[in-house]
């Protein structure tokens, strides 16, 4: 029963969101369509930015920039905000870190909203105390170590801990998960140990846990602090203290082929999510950053005609697997009937293009060793025979080496067609410096058009520093014309681009061997 009222749909709506911890497959199903349906997205820096992609690029994205020692926007801003939007008859999410109960000040958030009349709802997320725990691989309970856990905040500016509650905490036994507390990590050990609690009970602090720079360190209570300094371990991280933490060699997170690496997808949006999950399967983290959006040609007039007298062609050439979607979906608005194009024979520059028409029940008849357009056109001009006509239906800016080996043909009659268009993508809430903030980042780019849309977007970064994977050739060129360091795969595939990053993951040092 929806209770909504027309008023209610006036005035908006806000939804408190978890988040949870930075792994952006670990949000709500719940949490994820409203982030998709969303008009206004309030977000802090404890949101993994990944996630932020879920949202509508045309929505509006408020930063209310919470770190570690700063706090730009006061929280009775925040609250103001979430009010303001939500009057102007808006669906505002505040997206949260973690659970927005657990420590997250959602309770101060939602008492103006409730005192205003403004409808609410609460999302909650999988809180950092069991997920990053989780991805350690320390289980925060045991049937036979621990039967209770118990989260602290830490933060110094919530008072710290004290000397009562110490004792409190270890008289209760069980485990022990402090958020926000790596710069009271000394004051948090010496409160336990003065409190009574055993020196040699196992401990450990994790840090930026389910990302690809997720680090853990083990060691008694009584030398915790010490090892965290010296590993220079900063937030965010959560400390862990209780028998559990002697079952970290349960670990898994590091054990997968790609951990460790954070790879940025530069797909366009609707073709992000193979090559994604294909990386997320082997271990890698990924940032999906859709540097480029494919739309329909705004001027078709070159393909209306070649259409209209299709019964004269013996060729349909598509370059790429937007090219193949394009295709089929220029077909299906002008409710074209198949059985019209059954005479055509069909090339495609790869499998990947191939695939696709595949699942329409067309069959290529012609796919080069190599997956490009020098070989695509190489091909072709051996096999379309005189008075042949070709129609190649392609992107507005496609590459020309195709057309210069096709016309090595004697006698074929070409249409080079628009058919789509690249546009390149900025994202003004996306600060790309923070994803290469860590040293194992690596752009995975599948056209030049990839690369330069990344360029174009890529404000602050240093391109020269930039490791990147290419699919091709052409791919690698335009990268390297940037300065970036490069690593071309050896076929033109996604499983060749993955087995690349392997490579570079066994510690073979290819990228010195590219110079």
């Amino acid at each position: 029963m929806n209770c909504e009222t027309k008023k209610d749909r006036q005035q908006g709506k806000v939804w408190l969101v978890g988040a949870g911890p930075s792994d952006v497959e670990l949000i709500t199903v719940k949490g994820k369509r409203l982030l998709e349906e969303a008009d206004v997205i309030v977000f802090d820096r404890l949101v993994g930015q990944g996630i932020l992609m879920y949202g509508r690029k045309d929505a509006e994205y408020i930063d209310v920039g919470k770190r570690s020692g700063h706090h730009p926007i006061p929280q009775e801003e925040i609250n103001e905000i979430l009010l303001r939007e939500a009057k102007s008859g808006k669906k505002v999410v505040r997206l949260k870190g973690g659970d927005p109960f657990v420590f997250g000040r959602g309770a101060e958030e939602i008492e103006l909203l409730l005192k205003e009349g403004v409808p609410y709802e609460i999302v909650p997320g999988i809180t950092s105390a069991i997920s990053v725990a989780a991805y350690a691989g320390i289980p925060v309970t045991h049937r036979n170590m621990a039967s209770s856990l118990h989260i602290v905040t830490a933060h110094k500016k919530a008072g710290g801990i004290a000397e009562k509650e110490f004792e409190s905490l270890v008289t209760m036994g069980g485990t022990l998960v402090f958020l926000m507390g790596v710069t009271s990590l000394p004051e948090v050990t010496e409160g336990l140990l003065k409190a009574g609690m055993n020196p040699n009970t196992p401990s450990a602090v994790l840090e930026k846990g389910t990302t690809a720079a997720q680090r853990k360190v083990c060691a008694p209570l009584s030398e915790l602090a010490g090892r965290a300094k010296e590993e220079q371990i900063t937030s965010p991280a959560i400390i862990l203290v209780g028998d559990v933490c002697s079952l970290s060699e349960m670990s898994w997170y590091e054990k997968r082929p790609l951990s460790g690496m954070r790879i940025i997808v530069t797909r366009p949006r609707e073709r992000q999510g193979r090559l994604s999950q294909m990386l997320r399967e082997e271990g890698a983290e990924v940032f999906e950053f859709p540097a480029i959006a494919v739309r329909p040609a705004q001027n078709t007039e070159v393909l209306e005609k070649a259409l209209a007298k299709i019964d004269t062609y013996r060729w349909l050439v598509l370059t790429s697997p937007s090219g193949a979607e394009q295709w089929m979906k220029f077909l299906r608005e002008r409710r074209i009937d198949m059985r019209t194009l059954s005479h055509l024979k069909l090339a495609c520059i790869g499998t990947g293009t191939a695939s696709i028409m595949e699942t329409h029940g067309w069959y290529a008849d012609l796919i080069p060793d190599r997956y490009d357009g020098v070989h695509l056109g190489r091909l072709l001009a051996e096999k379309v025979k005189a008075g042949e006509k070709v129609l190649i239906a392609r992107a507005a800016q496609g590459n020309p080496q195709l057309l210069e080996e096709l016309m090595r043909a004697e006698q074929v009659q070409i249409t080079d067609a628009p058919l789509y268009e690249i546009e390149e993508e900025r994202y003004a809430y996306i600060d790309l410096r923070r994803e290469f903030s860590y040293e194992r980042t690596y752009a995975m780019f599948t056209s030049a058009s990839t690369v330069r849309g990344f360029v174009n977007a890529a404000e602050g970064i240093e391109l020269g520093q930039v490791h990147a994977f290419c699919i091709g050739k052409q791919t690698e060129k335009a990268a390297r014309a940037f300065g970036m360091k490069t690593l071309t795969a050896k076929e033109a595939t996604l499983e060749s681009l993955i087995a690349l990053a392997k490579s570079v993951q066994k510690g073979e040092n290819l990228w010195e061997q590219t110079f």
